[in-house]
């Protein structure tokens, strides 16, 4: 805890410098995924205070963030899954060259706390884990994607199919399991790492981890694109790494 407080005056002094550089403090408006929630809420309100700049975020999933922007929406800043940025860059929706990576998470699994806990130590142990599970629960985001490929690969997508629960975008995996709606639960470790009601098993094996990177994008009609820089730069220095580190994730 020490650490992240010198962290946090650290990021803060830096901030100071961001808040003399800017003439007029304005209102920033962020939409970001889930994922990174716990980071950017632990990191947002020092620069806040450093900077007299305000942040505005909402939370939803990557696949209805990219859907409400490439929509029309307009925010300063999208925060999400660094295959999606790219596709609004390419669209025109977000500033060529705005991409600035923030964060990585592997995905992690959970039971519903009081249910017997699993061996995940193996790909070969998850399969086992994933046939002997009564329900399961992945999102529709970018860790959704890849664990029903996944299944495919290991051959039991056809055998799961009937007892496999795939979560809207910007819904929980964790609080469907925390509900009972299902046993067995997948997401990034972010997402499951903090949450109550749940046991978080850990990551999965590396035989079969995969890497999400998380990014920033500054929007092409962002109303105000220099003040949302300045927290992009704020949310990548390198001492807002212990803050991603904490909420299970990597720096970028």
């Amino acid at each position: 805890m020490t650490s992240l407080v010198s962290a946090l005056t650290k990021l803060a002094a830096g901030a100071m410098l961001i808040g003399a550089t800017t003439a007029h403090a304005a209102e920033i408006k962020v939409i970001a995924s889930a994922a990174v929630k716990e980071a950017v809420l632990e990191l947002i309100p020092a620069f806040e205070k450093a900077s007299g700049h305000k942040v505005t975020t909402i939370w939803a999933g990557t696949e209805a963030i990219t859907k409400r922007i490439s929509g029309g929406e307009v925010v300063d800043i999208v925060l999400i899954a660094a295959p999606n940025i790219d596709k609004l860059i390419a669209e025109g929706k977000l500033v060529a060259g705005s991409r600035a990576d923030v964060a990585k998470s592997g995905i992690g699994v959970a039971v519903r706390a009081g249910l017997p806990k699993p061996d995940i130590s193996s790909g070969e142990a998850v399969k086992d884990a994933v046939l002997a599970a009564k329900s399961i629960a992945y999102s529709s985001g970018p860790s959704g994607f890849y664990l029903a490929d996944l299944f495919k690969k290991m051959g039991i997508a056809d055998q799961i199919k009937d007892k496999v629960k795939q979560t809207p975008s910007g819904v929980q995996v964790g609080e469907v399991v925390a509900r009972g709606e299902a046993d067995l639960g997948f997401q990034q470790v972010s997402e499951l790492l903090h949450l109550k009601g749940i046991h978080y098993l850990g990551p999965l094996p590396a035989d079969i981890q995969h890497i999400t990177v998380f990014s920033a994008g500054l929007h092409a009609a962002a109303p105000t694109p220099d003040a949302a820089r300045a927290l992009t730069k704020f949310l990548t220095a390198p001492e807002a790494a212990p803050f991603i580190k904490s909420s299970g994730m990597e720096p970028g």
